[in-house]
This record gives structure tokens, sequence and C-alpha cells, in this order.
């Protein structure tokens, strides 16, 4: 029988041995204040699917809360159930998962799991054939650029500078500001704070979590862009594409939305109603790589820049491979579980040359986290 390593056979089937999870709480370099919460320590869920050929597949995700990362485990546990000993394909297993789930409904913790499944299948295949995942898909590993997300929530303007001065050390052109103050005025005395830091040269995106209603987003948009943001990530609740389609045609500041898009069913509805400028997936919420592909097809038809959220190691690999691809989400979280985190290089990101997505698990620095 011919080996699926065969050139000619990418994409062809493989059947499942085993698939195991494991939570664990990761600390924060720096505090992240966003206008929803405050976070110290995230909680990443890590799977590692393994191939009847002992390919171990590796894939991670945040999961917001410990419960979900718990919740989200239990749902990779039944999918896995429902494929075990069947010849896969990512695109195959993607259908039939999303109908064994349709009735509970694939979306939430439900939608991340199986996007995590697919993560992980990808990588395998990708490491079966000793391919950086970006190769498979039919590009291949490059720079990219990134903005540093990992600081600069909601502070006093003194935290906010010397926040900003230090994450200027990193050497990224970029950086995001999360705002959703009480007031127009401490939005924008925060902003300044970190402009004066940072200077014309590095572009501010901020972010307000969905913290505003339309009518203030507009307001507050016509200040913002006054001093000169990049854009103006989800100022209101993310599925009110109406709302932001109103935002959007007010304002001359670019409109990023899309890390709460479920599938990429949520984001061509975004699309059809001009709900944004740009557009961001979630790849643990999109549907894994498979979902991203998608994403990115018609982010292209479209002409929409197309961004990453979170998980960069993955993420890089699918910018790589986004026709309009646009700006990477950079996060250092998963330093603390991986051998070789991403490496940031003359201001940009370059995406790993390993096969996969260059996910290799640090088993000592996983043993000193916390567990789920």
């Amino acid at each position: 029988m011919e080996s699926s390593n065969s050139a000619d056979g990418a994409l062809r089937p493989v059947k499942l041995r085993s698939l195991s999870t494991r939570g664990v709480l990761v600390p924060l370099n720096f505090t992240l204040g966003t206008s929803a919460a405050i976070v110290r320590k995230v909680p990443l869920l890590l799977v590692d699917l393994t191939t009847d050929d002992g390919t171990v597949g590796h894939a991670y995700a945040f999961c917001y809360r410990p419960s979900g990362a718990r919740a989200v485990a239990a749902h990779l546990a039944e999918a896995f159930d429902l494929l075990a000993g069947m010849p896969v394909t990512p695109y195959g297993s993607a259908r039939t998962l999303s109908r064994q789930f349709a009735l509970l409904g694939v979306t939430g913790a439900v939608r991340m799991a199986l996007s995590l499944f697919d993560m992980a299948l990808w990588d395998a295949l990708a490491r079966s054939r000793g391919l950086p995942l970006a190769t498979l898909l039919g590009s291949g590993p490059r720079e990219l650029q990134a903005y540093d997300s990992r600081g600069l929530g909601l502070m006093d303007p003194d935290r906010l500078s010397k926040e900003a001065e230090a994450l200027l050390a990193k050497g990224l052109k970029a950086v995001k500001l999360r705002l959703g103050y009480p007031s127009a005025t401490e939005d924008m005395a925060a902003l300044k704070a970190v402009r004066r830091v940072v200077g014309d040269a590095i572009a501010i995106m901020v972010d307000y979590n969905q913290a505003l209603t339309a009518a203030e987003a507009i307001a507050r948009g016509r200040q913002l862009e006054e001093e000169g943001i990049y854009w103006l990530e989800e100022p209101v609740l993310h599925e009110d594409c109406e709302a932001y389609a109103r935002v959007t045609s007010a304002l001359r500041v670019a409109i990023q939305i899309g890390e709460n898009f479920n599938g990429p069913e949520g984001m061509l509805h975004a699309l059809r109603r001009g709900a944004s400028d740009y557009v961001m997936p979630d790849v643990a919420r999109i549907g894994g790589v498979t979902g991203w592909m998608q994403a990115a097809a018609l982010a292209a038809a479209s002409g929409i820049e197309m961004s990453s959220h979170l998980m960069p190691e993955v993420s890089a690999q699918l910018l790589c491979a986004t026709p309009t691809a646009h700006w990477l989400e950079y996060v250092d979280w998963a330093d603390a579980l991986l051998q070789e985190p991403l490496r940031v290089v003359d201001g940009k990101v370059s995406a790993s040359q390993r096969p996969g997505s260059g996910i290799e698990w640090d088993e000592d620095k996983i043993r000193k986290l916390e567990a789920i």
C-alpha cells in the first residue's frame, strides 16, 4: 500500500490512535486590564492528537476561564471517540463533527473544541511530511508584521507610560491599547500618555472589548481618530452587525472586528453587512485551520485585510497562507510552554520553519505551571 506521506497524498485519510488534553494557568508578564476584566493568569488548554503512524499533532488555545478549558476538554474527548479508528481528513472530520454536535450547537466551547481538534490534526499531517504548516497549505514561512498585545490595559497614565516603554524593548512597530474608561476624557489621556512614549513611528491600535453603545463609539471614535490611531477594535457588542455598520460608516478610522466570529459563516454575515473595514478571526473560534482557510478566501474575495487573534504560533503559519494577510497579534503567553518560542527579529515575527505549526512542548516548563 502506498504511504500516506507520499508527495501526492498530502490530505489522504489517517486513522487516530489517541487524544490527550491538559489545562494550565500561565501567569502574564503584563497584567491585562480590559473593560471586561483584569487578567493576571490565562487558562490554556494543551492538546496532543496521535495518528496511526505515531505522529503527534499539538495545539493549544486560550479558553478565557478555567471552566472553559474543562468544558472544551470534555467536548474534545467526545469528538475523538466519534472518529477513533476511522480514516479521517481535516475537511471530512470538520463536516462530521459539526453534524454530530449540531443539536447542542456548534458555538462557544463546542466550536473551540472542534477548532482545536482540527488544529492538532493539521499539525500532525504537516509533521508527518516534515513540512511547516504554511508550506502544506501552499505557501511557506516568512516574516510578518506584528503588534505587541501583551499589556497597556486600563490603568493611570503614569503606569501606561512606563509599560509602553517596557513594551518597546521587544522591538515591534505597533502596540495595542485597551480603552473603555468611564469617560472619553480618560480615554484620550490614556492614548496621549502612550503616544508620548512610543512616538509617531509606532502604530497604536485601540480595543474597547465591546464596552460602548453605537452612539458612544461614534462620539469617542471621532476624538480618537484625530490622534492618528491605526484601528478601533470591537467598540460595541460583537454580534450587533447593524451597529457596526453604522459605526464603520460614520468614522474615518478603520474598524476592526472578528475575534468572536463563530466559524466562517459568522465572518460572512459581518462582511455582507459592511460591519468593519478589517477582520481578525481567532483560529480557535473560526474553525481551526480548515475554518481559517475558508475565512481567508472570503476576505480575499471581499478585498479586506485579515489579521489574527492570539495563538500567534499557529496564526503566523496561517497568515503566511492568507492572501490579504495584515497584522499578527503577538503575545508571549506560550513562551511558558514551548521549547522554541516565536522570535522577533528587526521588528517582525518570524513564522517557525519547523514541521507543523512549530509547537513543541517543554515538559520541564509545563511542570512548573498550575494545573486546571
